[in-house]
């Protein structure tokens, strides 16, 4: 794990992080890692994601993107569209948006 952002933390802005990110604080902006991108339980996310496999566990307010993986936990909100080409949700997880699923999911805007 290359960035942590913990409980309690707060940030505003653009992040863009080589290698892998994991959120259990509160991010509002955007956000771009080039492995994967973890968003405990508590954390609470306003922004786009973009990155390689995405683990949501909290709340995103977002479109999100993942090249490989996009994985809902069972206490995971999303509210906004997913593009990825393999998803995993576990019961309890809500999605209000749509979901876009192709072998070579292309980035929003592209």
């Amino acid at each position: 794990m290359n960035t942590i952002i913990g409980k309690g933390s707060v940030i505003e802005g653009t992040l863009e992080v080589e290698g892998e990110i994991r959120i259990d604080g509160t991010v509002k902006g955007k956000i771009s890692s080039t492995e994967s991108l973890t968003i405990g339980n508590g954390g609470i996310v306003e922004a786009d994601l973009n990155t390689k496999v995405a683990v949501i566990g909290g709340n995103v307010i977002g479109n999100v993107f993942a090249l490989e993986k996009i994985e809902l936990q069972s206490k995971a909100v999303v509210e906004g569209d997913i593009t990825t080409k393999n998803l995993v949700v576990e019961e309890g997880a809500i999605l209000h948006g749509k979901c876009n699923m192709r072998d070579t999911p292309q980035p929003p805007g592209e």
